[in-house]
Formats: structure tokens, C-alpha cells, sequence
């Protein structure tokens, strides 16, 4: 059977390399590929593709986007370590229930999700986690708790589903985490923190757009599950940071920071933004975590179920990302 795919976040690193894979695949008829806005760099042009541009908090457009497709592939969302609370849950709760409910109405087979890691996060050092193991009493930051909530409401909705929760996306077309970095050091910002020995996974954005096309076709046994995606192999951050540094002829600072320190300063900085206009901060506790703390999760499940194995390891990743950026 030729499947008929809406992919939301088209436009948006996950979901401009999970377009390329989509029109390479041999079960795929075509594509809807929406976005707010789409750019250039990140643009896929195909007779399978057809962009429909527009806001997934409109329940007409959502209607539409949906008709006569077979599978929807939500891998939308307001992704930030900051912001309004409101401001979560209208791009990451209410856009999946106008899909969820356009889903239902438009009799779609499969529904799968692009959700995060970011829900096990909890300021300490955390290894091979489980999708089992108790998920914390409070989440770190809205983006935690509203794509905990899209989880929730997709899991009652009576759709077959699968959930995808992807750690750390590197390689060609990354706009966050390694630009991110760049920034930081250009800007004379960017300190090791803690002793620099933490470890973590990362993973190739082309691994888990693998992952994503398995999920449109898993049997039985794998329906209506949640993953862990990774590249199943945890790095030393700051070795990985300095490396990407060095690819794109950036110096690497020799600079530290206590982790208490950071945390302390994160705090405060928080505190500022909430009192005053609530832009994002420089420094975050959520931040400060994910540079400061292992972390890395057990992907045993989507190997066994998913039939997931990352095929591109993380060091081709990252070397994909640097030749890419010097490109630009």
C-alpha cells in the first residue's frame, strides 16, 4: 500500500531530513509538508511534496491538511528552554488536539509523535533510562510539561500511535545546539561546566528520521508504544564540543564553572526574566543540565520492537554539521 503522509515541522531541522528520507521511500505516494514559514536551506522539491504553509492552532486548517492522508507525522512544536507558559501549550497542546481530533474525523491509520527526553530531565546525572522508569513529579520547563501533556492526550485518543523521544539532534541543517555553541564562543560566553567528564547521547538526525519512517510501518507488537532514540552511544560532551569547535576553526575556551555556581546564577537570571519582560535569559537551569549532567537512555526497546539501529555514528554526525556550516 502507497501511503498519502502529512508531516508537520516541515520546514524545521527534524522535519526537513525526515522529508528527504519520506520521498526516497518506495511506500510513499506523497507528502504534505507544513510549516509557518519555509526556508530556502531547508526546503525539499519533489513531485511527492507539496507545501501547504500554515497555523496548526487553526482547527480549519488542521481539518484540511488532514484529508484523504494515511498517517500523520506531528513533529512540530515550540522547542525553547524559556518562555510563557500559554505560549507552550497553545503550539504543543492545543495544535495536537486540532490534529488528534482532524485525525479522527478524517479516519487516519497511524498517528506518530516527536516528543523529548526532556521529560526525565532532573538536574542530576541520569543513565540508561528507560521509558518505564517514573517520569519526576515536576518537569524542568513548560516545554517538558506541555509535550508531556500532547503525549497524554495522544495515548487517550484512541489512534494507533507511536512516540519518539529523540536526544540531542546533530548534523546538516542543525540550527540549535551546535550554532548555539558557535554563538556562545564568538560571543566570549561559552565555560566548561563542572569538571567537563560528563557523558550523554546525541544523536544523527538522519538516525532518527530512520526511526520516524520505521514507526510509519511497525507491526503490531510495536504500535502504541513510546521509544527512546538515540545513537546508543554516549559521548564525553565537552570532548564532542571541542571537536565540532575545531571542524569549524573555533578555538575551544579554557575556562571553567562549578556546576553549583552555574546553577546559582541560572536562578537568578530566571528570576529577572520573570519579574521583567520574560525574554529568555542567558544562562537556564535547564541549560545548565544538559552541559553539566550525563545523560543517556536505554534505546534496548527500539531496537527490539522499532527494529532501530543508528546506522550514522555520532562523530559522522557532527562532521556532516561542520561541512554544512562552512558552506553556508
Amino acid at each position: 500500500m502507497l501511503l498519502k503522509v502529512v508531516l508537520t515541522g516541515a520546514t524545521g531541522f527534524l522535519g526537513y531530513r525526515t522529508l528527504e528520507k519520506l520521498v526516497e521511500a518506495e511506500n510513499v505516494a506523497s507528502v504534505i509538508a507544513t510549516g509557518r514559514n519555509l526556508k530556502v536551506s531547508h526546503q525539499v522539491i519533489h513531485p511527492k511534496v507539496k507545501y501547504i504553509l500554515g497555523d496548526l492552532e487553526d482547527e480549519t486548517f488542521a481539518m484540511k491538511l488532514t484529508t484523504n492522508a494515511d498517517i500523520i507525522i506531528n513533529a512540530a512544536a515550540l522547542s525553547s528552554p524559556w518562555g510563557k507558559e500559554e505560549e507552550f501549550i497553545r503550539a504543543n497542546v492545543n495544535t495536537q488536539k486540532n490534529l488528534l481530533k482532524a485525525s479522527i474525523q478524517n479516519a487516519i491509520s497511524r498517528f506518530v509523535y516527536i516528543s523529548t527526553p526532556g521529560v526525565y530531565f532532573t538536574s542530576k546525572d541520569r543513565l540508561l533510562i528507560k521509558e518505564s522508569d517514573p517520569l519526576p513529579d515536576k518537569f524542568i520547563n513548560a516545554y517538558a510539561r506541555t509535550k508531556r501533556a500532547a503525549e497524554i492526550i495522544l495515548e487517550q485518543s484512541g489512534l494507533e500511535y507511536v512516540i519518539l523521544r529523540p536526544r540531542a539532534l546533530i548534523g546538516r541543517g542543525d540550527t540549535v545546539i551546535m550554532p548555539r555553541l558557535i554563538r556562545a564562543v564568538d560571543e566570549g560566553k561559552l565555560r566548561i561546566i563542572g569538571n567537563g567528564l560528563n557523558r550523554v547521547d546525541m544523536t544523527s538526525v538522519g538516525n532518527v528520521a530512520d526511526a520516524i519512517l520505521l514507526s510509519m510501518t511497525v507491526d503490531k507488537n510495536g504500535i502504541n508504544q513510546t521509544y527512546n532514540i538515540s545513537n546508543g552511544d554516549p559521548v564525553l560532551l565537552w570532548d564532542c564540543i571541542e571537536k565540532v569547535l575545531r571542524m569549524v576553526g573555533k578555538e575551544m575556551p579554557s575556562g571553567k564553572i562549578s556546576y553549583p555556581l552555574a546553577i546559582a546564577v541560572a536562578q537568578m537570571m530566571e528570576w529577572k526574566s520573570k519579574i521583567s519582560n520574560f525574554n529568555e535569559p542567558p544562562l537556564t537551569k535547564y541549560g545548565i543540565g544538559t552541559l553539566g549532567k550525563s545523560f543517556s537512555m536505554d534505546i534496548t526497546k527500539a531496537r527490539n520492537l522499532l527494529k532501530y539501529e543508528p546506522r550514522v555514528t555520532t562523530m559522522e554526525a557532527m562532521e556532516e554539521f561542520a561541512k554544512w556550516h562552512l558552506q553556508k
